[in-house]
């Protein structure tokens, strides 16, 4: 642990030169007394540093003492400090690990790569959470990452919706989808995911296991995500909706599903729009474009109306509108 803070302290200062006994207290989580003890540990250890008090004092490496990343062309730094994403690196647990990475590779980058880096990060932000959906809650998710890491069993108790089971997993790797995570294991010799958030109580054990043989978690997810896009349930909708309210049925019903409609021909007398739409979760579908209130209407099929149409009347029943 003291050999890592060294480092940070040593590849703070060459990135930012001079700081205050308390700049460094603060970045690196410590007191002043104990940035001292590393200040004079590092010195005897042969490290041009020095710390001086008073109000003007600090603590700084002579000059010119750095050492140099070679061979990293300017676009490969780039893309190497817009790979970090600071949330999921703190909820998996690495969050001072990437904070201690970033600093090393900062300061051993020649002057103008360094230069061209440090503004990258202030010109560009990533977020993989989606809009208006509060975070998941994956206090596990740490754990989760040491069995992968090691290949080590692991006993969970699953929430499957209906039900909660009992599952021995061979944890394989962890996956963030639109700011969800996944993990992907193998059970009963086939690999499958899990929603992190719905797992609960989990377990390491002892026993470790051994990866599938060319198993790649990239085309694993990949491939797994075009089967389920292709076999999801969905409901064919034709609908009238005002042209006015066509942005607010994007919102109800998803982007993809916006995309893939298909315009009917046919005039109304009203000017509205005739859509036909494909939804995915055919039980969801009816209070989604209930959504849009009186500005969409429902055409076909039957089943579908008289669904929108109960739930409408369950809305009026619960406010006692008669």
């Amino acid at each position: 642990m003291r050999a890592s803070r060294l480092v940070s302290l040593l590849l703070l200062l060459q990135n930012r030169g001079q700081l205050t006994a308390a700049d460094v207290a603060r970045e690196l989580e410590v007191s002043e007394r104990t940035v001292y003890r590393d200040v004079e540990a590092l010195s005897a250890a042969g490290i041009p540093i020095y710390a001086e008090r008073g109000p003007h004092g600090g603590v700084r490496l002579v000059e010119g003492y750095r050492t140099r990343l070679t061979g990293m062309t300017e676009d490969e730094a780039r893309a190497l400090f817009l790979s970090g994403l600071p949330g999921p690196a703190a909820e998996l647990g690495l969050g001072t690990v990437m904070t201690a990475a970033r600093l090393k590779v900062l300061a051993a980058l020649p002057t103008e790569l360094r230069a061209r880096a440090t503004r990258l990060v202030e010109r560009f932000y990533l977020d993989a959470a989606a809009w208006f959906r509060p975070d998941e809650q994956v206090p596990h998710l740490p754990l989760l990452a040491e069995a992968v890491w090691e290949s080590r069993t692991l006993a969970i108790t699953y929430d499957r919706g209906d039900e909660l089971a009992e599952r021995v997993l061979e944890p394989l790797g962890l996956v963030l989808k639109a700011g969800i995570w996944y993990l992907v294991a193998r059970r009963d010799g086939e690999v499958r995911t899990y929603r992190v958030s719905r797992i609960q109580s989990p377990t390491l054990r002892d026993e470790r296991f051994e990866r599938p043989p060319g198993f790649d978690l990239a085309s694993y997810w990949l491939e797994s995500s075009a089967a389920w896009e292709r076999e999801v349930p969905r409901l064919e909708v034709d609908v009238r909706v005002n042209p006015a309210f066509l942005e607010a049925l994007e919102e109800q019903i998803g982007g993809e599903a916006y995309r893939a409609a298909e315009t009917l021909d046919g005039d109304d007398p009203e000017g509205w729009a005739h859509l036909r739409l494909r939804l995915t979760y055919p039980h969801d579908a009816p209070g989604r474009l209930l959504g849009l209130g009186s500005q969409l209407e429902v055409l076909g099929p039957p089943e579908v109306r008289q669904r929108v149409v109960a739930l409408a009347r369950g809305v009026l029943t619960r406010h006692d509108v008669r």
